[in-house]
């Protein structure tokens, strides 16, 4: 197919032209399935964007030609976001510009001139390990290409397979594992999240935090916290947070207020792992007027820098700067606001 410059003016233009199979995700607060019609929206400066990071749109374009035998072709891009987490559009101008003059007139399903595009691209970027494997294992069952060549030991090592031995694991087997959502493999996690090395629990949590974290699996989480807190294991306790509070169910709401109100258990990690993954569960008003004054009384926490990215968050924008505002002066919010101000 060849595209037409003329009638391009956003990525989403370029994705119609491309004649390609089109999968796209966000990446940095959560990997998630991101819809065409949202990010048409978003280009367009209709919309903000739906999860803001740090300041940017980062996320993840999987196009796939239902002609090449070839895996997908993956972009990692970031776009910058103004104040009110809307596009700042120069940037994605001149990605678009760079693109149309790498193209030219090529056929657009010459995968190897669009990945060649990331090549000292000032927009690509490299996203974590965890998220990126996560995002593979999630790819290869939308376009039916194969899992790792881990999965099987995965599975079978996560479903009680004593022949294995955990280092023998890869980080995408176990990705793809959490990609598939299969019940059996929730069970033996629920059963057996307690006793599996903390080399495999880490990694572990660190791929179900992006929403993957099955209700029956919350218990396990939870009592595995305890025995973290009690081995004074930050590290290990802030990763296991961060996957109970990437759960959407209602029960994680209820032990976040517990947690936020025992100042012992909110290290500033912990409520940067709250802010990271459990944003969702701040759109609550006493839990986030909670979160906002155990984030200021924490002098390690970085309060302006958190607030100002969660502020970001469509439906969390407007709540938190009416509780800015209203903010008494010799609260602890209040001083913390001085301080930046200062």
């Amino acid at each position: 197919m060849i595209l037409a410059p003329m009638t391009m003016q956003t990525l989403s233009d370029f994705f119609t032209q491309s004649g390609a199979d089109v999968a796209l995700s966000t990446l940095g607060r959560r990997v998630a399935p991101l819809s065409r019609d949202t990010f048409d929206a978003f280009e367009r400066e209709q919309t903000a964007w739906p999860l803001p990071w740090k300041g940017q749109a980062q996320f993840a374009c999987a196009l796939n030609w239902p002609a090449t035998a070839g895996d997908p072709a993956i972009w990692f891009l970031t776009l910058p976001l103004d104040e009110q987490g809307q596009l700042v559009p120069a940037s994605r101008d001149a990605f678009l510009d760079r693109l149309l003059q790498t193209l030219g007139t090529q056929a657009a399903s010459d995968s190897g001139s669009v990945q060649n595009l990331m090549q000292d691209n000032p927009l690509a970027f490299e996203p974590d390990l965890h998220q990126r494997a996560l995002l593979h294992a999630r790819l290869a069952r939308q376009f039916s290409r194969p899992l790792s060549s881990h999965a099987d030991m995965a599975r079978r090592y996560l479903l009680g397979d004593a022949s294995i031995n955990w280092q023998m694991l890869g980080l995408q087997g176990l990705a793809d594992q959490v990609a598939s959502g299969k019940a059996e493999i929730h069970a033996a996690l629920a059963e057996r999240l307690g006793t599996l090395p903390r080399d495999v629990i880490v990694p572990l949590c660190y791929l179900l935090e992006h929403g993957d974290t099955p209700a029956s699996l919350l218990p396990a989480l939870w009592q595995a916290m305890e025995t973290a807190r009690q081995a004074q294991d930050l590290e290990c306790y802030c990763a296991l947070l961060r996957a109970l509070v990437g759960c959407d169910s209602p029960q994680v709401g209820a032990w976040l207020e517990q947690l936020l109100a025992d100042k012992d258990a909110m290290a500033a990690d912990c409520l940067a792992a709250i802010a990271a993954r459990g944003w969702h569960h701040l759109e609550h008003e006493t839990r986030l007027q909670q979160f906002l004054t155990r984030l200021a009384a924490c002098p390690q926490a970085n309060f302006l820098g958190v607030v100002r990215d969660l502020a970001l968050i469509p439906r969390l924008r407007l709540p938190i700067l009416m509780m800015l505002r209203q903010s008494n002066g010799d609260a602890e919010i209040g001083r913390r606001l001085s301080e930046g101000n200062a």
